[in-house]
């Protein structure tokens, strides 16, 4: 990992993760007086106000080094961190008994459960949707499912690709229509056609994918460019999304 990223990163670990910051001063105080004690060549003051976790990942000695052999590097992090683009957000992630996750945003001093906890099926983040996508899934709502589905796949249409001539392709992909078929025939993809193809002759291989995208997505990371999205799981799979209206849709796995 370069310098910066590790760098950055224990610095939002000391802002966040730290049960003292909740306590004595907020995140932006912590950020600041990381970035102070950065620019002052004040290194153990630094590595104080790490957390325990950043610690255990870096020793004060490895950090010392670190900061010493990129000084100028040392001094563009530390002024880039202390304007952040946002207002720091302080989170909690609760596991329930079922497997799913529970949210917690920390708000004027006080814990606050997330939207997510109303909102099953959200499509504000990529890992949202996904985890949508999943509950949907699970409990069979092909008509929620149908939400993640992108506007021309729901039409038949790939992406990027000019509509098929009228020959049927043998290889449709998994859960969509054929491409032909759709724009001959002017039907769309609808929960039942959905619910044939998953619990017909696709059940198996749908399932594998569900099961994989499942297993990777709570260490997963997914790569964000603008309005599109991608996470690698399995023995090379990659879920691809894509922001529509706002919302993030699963494009293709």
């Amino acid at each position: 990992m370069k310098l910066s990223a590790w760098l950055v990163a224990f610095a939002l670990l000391g802002a966040a993760c730290s049960p003292s910051t909740l306590v004595q001063q907020g995140p932006s105080d912590t950020l600041r007086a990381y970035a102070r004690a950065l620019e002052e060549g004040r290194v153990d003051d630094a590595y104080r106000l790490l957390s325990d976790d950043a610690k255990r990942s870096m020793s004060l000695e490895a950090f010392r080094r670190a900061v010493k052999e990129s000084p100028d590097e040392v001094i563009e992090i530390a002024r880039a961190v202390s304007r952040p683009a946002s207002d720091p957000l302080v989170t909690a992630t609760v596991s329930l008994p079922n497997g799913d996750e529970l949210l917690l945003v920390y708000e004027d001093g006080k814990w606050r459960i997330d939207a997510a906890a109303i909102d099953l099926y959200s499509q504000a983040t990529p890992r949202q949707a996904l985890a949508g996508f999943l509950r949907a899934f699970e409990r069979k709502r092909y008509d929620v499912i149908l939400r993640y589905v992108p506007d021309a796949e729901k039409e038949g249409i790939t992406l990027g690709e000019e509509p098929a001539p009228a020959a049927p392709a043998e290889n449709a992909p998994a859960g969509k229509p054929d491409a032909a078929a759709a724009k001959t025939t002017g039907t769309e993809l609808t929960a039942e056609k959905l619910r044939a193809a998953w619990e017909g002759p696709q059940k198996d291989q749908i399932n594998r994918i569900v099961q994989a995208i499942r297993t990777a997505l709570p260490t997963a990371v997914i790569e964000e460019t603008g309005d599109s999205a991608s996470m690698s799981y399995g023995a090379g799979g990659t879920v691809a999304l894509i922001r529509e209206h706002g919302l993030w849709k699963i494009r293709d796995f």
